[in-house]
């Protein structure tokens, strides 16, 4: 006959087990790794500690509160709402409703901006963050270039709060700061241009057409900010717009790094034409999708 305790062995394996199934149920995407993470929130533990501890039994605080999580994520709220965070660029994010949820395709603008700055790394910059939505491209290439100083914009106010506890957090608060305005308009003078012109404008514009809306998975169509993700029927409104404000930006030789949506790369292309660009590069992410779109100032 099985003793108490080997009837209480592998609680932790088979509240992970269940987690998993019952996510399986509704085709939660990624359900395994959905059901680690929403385990690991409500224990407050890591994956190595998770699988080192088979045996550990959930009190029942924690039992309903991981049901609870699982039942959410059920319906359909994104796991990193429910953890409140995303990982990006190996700097954990804090995210909720409201922002956008960093993606990994999104680190390769961080990529292209420090390989096209080269040498200008190491002088300092002046950088713009249009759309910073977490703030997670600004504070990236803060922790990267410690001798540059960024603005930082959105349009959501609730976006901006995320990103400037996310600044602080990771200690650069002191050199980011944060407008609420659309594109670069609280930067732009009377005269259309800045006080000091950037030397870097980097920025993940929405681009998914509305027509596109119901060919979005779920968590995304009904959970993340709409003007995260639209812009216009086609997903081609923000375009003109950033590049236009980008050429009175930024100083001469200066460089724009932009994410692309899919099959926008033409498009984009079109709008980074001589004679003010020179050095176009179209750059793919690790599916082989055009991703991030940049150029020099030549003016």
């Amino acid at each position: 006959m099985n003793s108490g305790a080997d009837r209480a062995s592998g609680e932790l394996r088979v509240a992970l087990r269940t987690g998993i199934a019952r996510l399986e149920q509704c085709n939660i995407p990624s359900a395994p790794l959905a059901a680690e993470l929403l385990l690991m929130h409500v224990l407050r533990r890591d994956r190595a500690w998770l699988y080192a501890h088979p045996e550990y039994e959930l009190s029942s605080e924690e039992a309903g509160a991981y049901s609870h999580f699982v039942e959410r994520r059920r319906k359909g709220v994104p796991t990193q709402y429910l953890t409140g965070r995303q990982e990006f660029w190996g700097l954990e994010i804090e995210v909720g409703p409201g922002v956008l949820i960093p993606r990994p395709e999104t680190e390769h603008v961080i990529e292209v901006a420090l390989e096209r700055l080269g040498r200008r790394r190491a002088q300092s910059l002046r950088i713009a963050d249009v759309g910073t939505g977490s703030g997670c491209i600004a504070i990236a290439l803060a922790r990267e270039l410690p001798h540059a100083d960024i603005v930082a914009t959105d349009t959501s106010a609730v976006a901006l709060e995320y990103a400037r506890r996310n600044a602080a957090r990771h200690e650069v608060s002191g050199r980011i700061q944060f407008f609420e305005t659309h594109l670069l308009d609280s930067c732009l003078e009377l005269s259309g241009r800045p006080r000091r012109p950037f030397d870097l404008i980097v920025s993940n514009p929405p681009y998914v057409g509305r027509k596109d809306a119901v060919d979005l998975p779920r968590e995304i169509r009904e959970h993340e900010p709409a003007e995260a993700l639209f812009a216009g029927d086609q997903g081609l409104d923000i375009y003109p717009a950033l590049v236009d404000e980008a050429a009175q930006a930024l100083c001469p030789n200066g460089i724009l790094v932009v994410e692309i949506g899919y099959n926008l790369a033409e498009h984009a292309r079109s709008l980074l034409a001589a004679p003010r660009w020179s050095d176009l590069m179209v750059t793919r992410d690790l599916a082989g999708i055009e991703r991030v779109i940049s150029a020099k100032f030549a003016p």
